[in-house]
């Protein structure tokens, strides 16, 4: 069975892009567009990971994985966004956050730091394999 991953990005076109390269590797359960409706959403589907974007009306993303962890700790939320400033990406990862890719991506950079984070919250990842996919 595939791993199940929530979508969080406010751009609609970007979110279509996000699934796009998920779903062969991936079931999308759910995509949704502020953080809000993030918390909302990993409650109502409980899934295996989250792709989160920074920038997000309602609560950003930060806020929103802070949110998510706190309900459930176990739970694996990679960022991908246009953001790359050295201190949003230290908010994200103290927020919770397990990796951070940047966009533009390529599927391949974004399917591979989401299977390194669920294997890594598993216990299944190789050590030399569960590092962070980008800096």
């Amino acid at each position: 069975m595939n791993d199940r991953v929530l979508v969080v990005e406010d751009s609609a076109f970007q979110r279509a892009r996000i699934r796009e390269c998920l779903e062969p590797t991936f079931e999308v359960v759910a995509s949704v567009g502020d953080g809000d409706a993030a918390v909302d959403a990993y409650r109502e589907h409980d899934p295996d990971a989250v792709t989160m974007d920074f920038a997000l009306p309602g609560r950003d993303g930060p806020a929103a994985t802070a949110a998510i962890v706190a309900d459930d700790p176990d739970a694996v939320v990679v960022f991908c966004s246009c953001v790359a400033q050295q201190a949003q990406f230290k908010r994200a990862i103290r927020a919770g956050a397990a990796d951070y890719v940047r966009k533009p991506f390529d599927e391949e950079t974004l399917v591979t730091a989401l299977r390194g984070a669920v294997a890594d919250a598993e216990g299944d990842a190789d050590p030399v394999d569960a590092r962070p996919v980008s800096e």
